[in-house]
């Protein structure tokens, strides 16, 4: 005998560009959605019967026209809009996830003033938000950046650590530290000024990664989590995925030159993975 299990739904990947326009200032944002709903779709599967099933080409097109009339100025108060019209409007629907990734677009400098209508890619790392809500509860708002990338050339060390007959990793007392973080955090409330926070939060980890004396990447990245906390009361917790992407000191010799830590190779793989949950 086959029973369904847990199920969902939905449709990933949809873009959007928009454009708020008041008088000649522009704001310009570019987000791609990812919508989930689960509920009472069993028949679909097992009686092959849609009667219960909102296409997914419709969600796509939910996306645009909820865009057109929204006055949400953030990827969070956008897919919790998104969400509750999701439900509102499909009794069968029990619960909806929404998620957006936002590039980071920012207004360009043109003689040191910004310019009203014209937008510079601000990095290569994303801003997101995962917004999940059950008909019957409130919002739970997971808002994140992925793929931060940074990097400092000096107070990073690796030494003190295990030995066995297959190490080959010599100590370094001042090696390159470079990563491509994830972050995620969770809100401790769905009523927040998410940019601001979003600001804050970010701008507190760069600035411990920039000034912190690392002994290791999980030294560092415990460290980057509790900067988060403390500046941002309104989250639980911060979790942090932090490849360490190397930089492996080229050898001269062959050339008769020596090399103090100048000359390195970088390389994408393989490389090092830490991850971890700080929590008040």
């Amino acid at each position: 005998m086959a029973r369904l299990g847990e199920n969902c739904y939905g449709k990933s990947r949809v873009r959007l560009s928009r454009i708020a326009r008041a008088g000649k200032q522009h704001d310009f944002n570019e987000w791609t959605v990812r919508v989930l709903l689960n509920g009472d779709f069993e028949s679909s599967f097992t009686e092959a019967d849609n009667g219960k099933i909102l296409p997914t080409d419709t969600m796509k097109n939910t996306v645009y026209s909820i865009a057109r009339t929204s006055s949400a100025t953030t990827i969070e108060e956008f897919a919790m809009e998104l969400g509750d019209y999701l439900l509102g409007n499909n009794p069968q629907v029990s619960r909806a996830s929404i998620e957006i990734e936002e590039k980071n677009w920012t207004r360009l400098k043109v003689d040191g003033e910004p310019d009203a209508t014209t937008f510079k890619l601000g990095g290569p790392e994303l801003h997101t938000v995962r917004a999940e809500r059950d008909r019957s509860n409130g919002w739970a708002v997971t808002s994140g950046v992925d793929g931060l990338t940074i990097l400092k050339t000096t107070n990073s060390a690796f030494t003190g650590y295990i030995k066995d007959r297959l190490t080959t990793l010599k100590p370094a007392t001042d090696r390159i530290f470079g990563t491509r973080a994830t972050i995620t955090w969770d809100y401790i409330s769905a009523t927040q000024d998410f940019s601001e926070v979003r600001a804050r939060i970010i701008a507190a980890l760069l600035r411990e990664f920039a000034a912190h004396h690392s002994m290791s990447v999980q030294h560092t990245l415990f460290d980057m989590g509790k900067a988060a906390l403390t500046a941002a009361p309104e989250i639980a917790r911060i979790h942090l995925a932090m490849p360490n992407l190397h930089h492996l000191l080229a050898d001269l010799s062959p050339f008769g030159q020596d090399n103090p830590n100048h000359i390195f190779v970088p390389i994408d793989e393989p490389h090092g993975y830490i991850e971890a949950t700080i929590e008040r």
